[in-house]
């Protein structure tokens, strides 16, 4: 009889859900991922999703079709897919907006579509400068001067 034979392994076991059964990978477990503190801007959110829109346009898909399933009217994937018309530098710098830490982000959909109208890529840049200089603190100056209502009763 031959002596019994033993093998020594690192593994670690993980579940990928609640209720859902156990996975064991060879290996060391691996380092925890680290959640960055906020939230990524909605103007963000939605220059992805123009690309990836126009990504299934390319592919043949309808407008009407990407509208039915995102449950949105066929004008606002128009609003969403003029982003794409943007300066490509410009959308990556819509991309990389940092983190939203509480309250609204001061860059919003309404300030960018004026933007996006204009064809010329230089006339871009200028104003997407001096939208990122303003930064939506006149919004914040507006807010902070408006005096609150009184209600007499």
């Amino acid at each position: 009889m031959s002596a019994p034979l033993t093998i020594k392994c690192v593994v670690h076991c993980r579940r990928h859900g609640h209720g859902s059964a156990k996975t064991l990978a060879a290996g060391a477990e691996p380092a925890p991922q680290t959640v960055v503190p906020g939230r990524v801007p909605r103007l963000a959110r939605l220059m992805a999703l123009a690309i990836r829109f126009e990504g299934l346009l390319r592919a043949g898909h309808k407008q009407a079709d990407l509208a039915q399933l995102g449950h949105v009217s066929r004008a606002r994937i128009s609003q969403i897919l003029s982003l794409v018309h943007l300066a490509p530098d410009i959308q990556e710098a819509i991309l990389f907006l940092p983190r939203v830490q509480r309250g609204r982000a001061p860059l919003i959909l309404a300030k960018v579509l004026p933007i996006a109208a204009i064809p010329d890529w230089k006339k871009q840049r200028h104003r997407w400068q001096a939208l990122r200089r303003e930064g939506g603190s006149a919004d914040r100056r507006r807010a902070a001067t408006r005096r609150p209502t009184r209600v007499c009763r």
